[in-house]
């Protein structure tokens, strides 16, 4: 039988991948086998590993695809081909100094800059002229300054983390996220290429989805159009014909963070028994 071997990555993005394969119908039991969980589809074999390593390992070709972020992918400089940006857990790779600090006086001497991203940073402060010496770190990135770090370079969120050790931004190398990759051999491979593709879609939808909601109403006839132009659809809202021919009932699946704006202008235009709801998956 033919397998798609698949890495979650772990740590803080695990639960979002997690979610978006239960929503496309994969569940992922992890109760019995620790790093090689349970799948419900018996035509995925699963591995959960750091997301630092997941992008060399899908370059080996050892597994067929996998989840981790930009910023990995581009630290490690793997051959992986993205195959969907997921948008999950958008990070900020930054350099950031301490506040009584300047960048002005630090291109003046050799600093200290620690940082978990060695090529990135290396590459940064070079295109910056600084003179440096690079300390790899292994997590804490943010507590090395002031006494063994003059400068670091870490992923961020919020900025509260750096705010509360007392460090300021001073650039942002890279906006990351999560990405869905695959090994460009196995893109090669005519069932895998089909798997990873089925997974894609579902993926997509199931994103779509989250950005809108559906509305569904009844709007008197001589005020249809007016609503039909009011209503930001994908392309046009599905309209029917109600009982005995007194109006009709439209739906249309909008923006979710349209509708709670959209909706008092429906009803100021006639539209009655308005009902919102959630959509599992939206394929366009």
């Amino acid at each position: 039988m033919s397998l798609l071997r698949l890495m979650l990555p772990k740590g803080r993005i695990f639960d979002n991948v997690v979610r978006l394969l239960e929503e496309a119908g994969i569940e992922i039991n992890l109760s019995t086998r620790g790093y090689r969980p349970f799948v419900s589809d018996s035509s995925i074999e699963v591995k959960i590993m750091k997301p630092q390593n997941i992008p060399s390992l899908v370059e080996l070709g050892s597994h067929d695809a996998g989840f981790t972020g930009l910023d990995w992918i581009l630290e490690t400089e793997a051959g992986v081909k993205e195959v969907l940006n997921l948008g999950f857990n958008p990070v900020q790779i930054v350099a950031a100094i301490p506040y009584n600090s300047s960048l002005t006086e630090l291109k003046k001497k050799r600093i200290v800059v620690a940082s978990e991203y060695q090529l990135l940073a290396e590459k940064f402060l070079q295109e910056q002229g600084f003179d440096y010496v690079l300390i790899r770190t292994y997590g804490a990135t943010e507590v090395f300054p002031p006494e063994d770090a003059d400068m670091i370079i870490d992923n961020t969120s919020t900025g509260q983390t750096l705010k509360e050790n007392h460090l300021s931004i001073v650039s942002t190398l890279l906006n990351s996220s999560t990405r869905f990759i695959a090994n460009p051999q196995a893109l090669e491979d005519p069932w895998k290429k089909e798997k990873i593709e089925e997974l894609k879609l579902l993926f997509q939808s199931i994103l779509d989805a989250r950005t809108r909601v559906m509305l569904e109403m009844n709007v008197p006839r001589e005020q249809l159009e007016t609503v039909v132009k009011i209503l930001p659809c994908m392309r046009s809202p599905t309209v029917s014909t109600l009982h005995r021919e007194e109006g009709f009932a439209v739906k249309a699946a909008v923006p979710r963070d349209e509708a709670a704006r959209i909706i008092p202008i429906l009803k100021k235009f006639g539209a009655t028994d308005i009902l919102e709801y959630e959509l599992r998956k939206v394929v366009i």
